[in-house]
């Protein structure tokens, strides 16, 4: 049965060195999961790396965040404890879910292959198809085909290691959702805890790191966003099902 969702506890791990985004970011995560601040725990890596089991054992659910400094093509001094966390997680069948970096972290980690590809980045609201395998997933239970999600990535998911399914891609991306089989485990490359306004908010706090300070092109992105109501229910949708 599942859990009241007033009685959730979950645990969000941030790769994050500014404070301004950090903060951003756990507010998303309330937002999308459609539950109180005190419901979460939020754990910065970039500070305290060596996480292992006891920081989620009591979790209904754990998720991991974007990175804005940080590629997943390299190693730090979280990726092997998170990665050895990640397995536990799956191992003891509790439900996990990867946003933007997690996701692309979830790919590495499982046998899958990231890349550095910024011709092929997406920046700003893009249209998401799913594919015959997402069309039966749960989590997209009455979405329609394509849907409106939020990005902002330079690196990409080219391929999947074993058991993982894509579920969804764009028309310049594939594996923008994946899931692996028979688990309470998915990954989204676009933003899932992001709508309109809060990409809005990111990509000016990140207006170096994103687009290198373009004003124009900025301006031109801006004007290029829209509501994506449907990527915006996922995350609860997620927990409604699993957690």
């Amino acid at each position: 049965m599942p859990t009241p969702r007033t009685k959730l506890r979950l645990v969000l791990f941030q790769i994050r060195e500014d404070v301004t985004p950090l903060r951003q970011e756990q507010s998303c995560f309330i937002e999308r999961c459609r539950v109180a601040r005190s419901q979460f725990t939020f754990i910065n890596i970039v500070d305290t790396p060596k996480v292992d089991w006891k920081d989620v054992e009591d979790a209904h659910a754990v998720f991991i965040g974007g990175a804005g400094a940080y590629s997943v093509t390299e190693d730090h001094p979280f990726t092997a404890p998170l990665a050895d966390l990640a397995h536990e997680i799956i191992e003891r069948d509790r439900p996990l879910f990867g946003a933007c970096w997690g996701h692309q972290f979830l790919v590495k980690t499982f046998g899958g292959t990231v890349v550095e590809d910024p011709e092929q980045e997406e920046i700003g609201t893009f249209a998401v198809s799913l594919t015959r395998t997402g069309i039966a997933d749960p989590l997209f239970e009455e979405f329609p085909s394509p849907f409106w999600a939020q990005l902002g990535h330079k690196d990409s998911a080219t391929s999947l290691g074993p058991g993982w399914r894509e579920l969804a891609f764009t028309n310049r991306s594939r594996n923008q959702t994946i899931r692996l089989d028979g688990k309470p485990v998915y990954g989204t490359q676009f933003h899932s805890e992001l709508n309109e306004e809060r990409l809005r908010e990111r990509l000016q706090v990140y207006l170096d790191d994103y687009i290198g300070g373009d004003e124009e092109k900025f301006e031109k992105i801006i004007r290029g966003l829209r509501p994506s109501i449907d990527a915006d229910r996922m995350m609860a949708r997620f927990l409604e099902l699993y957690a």
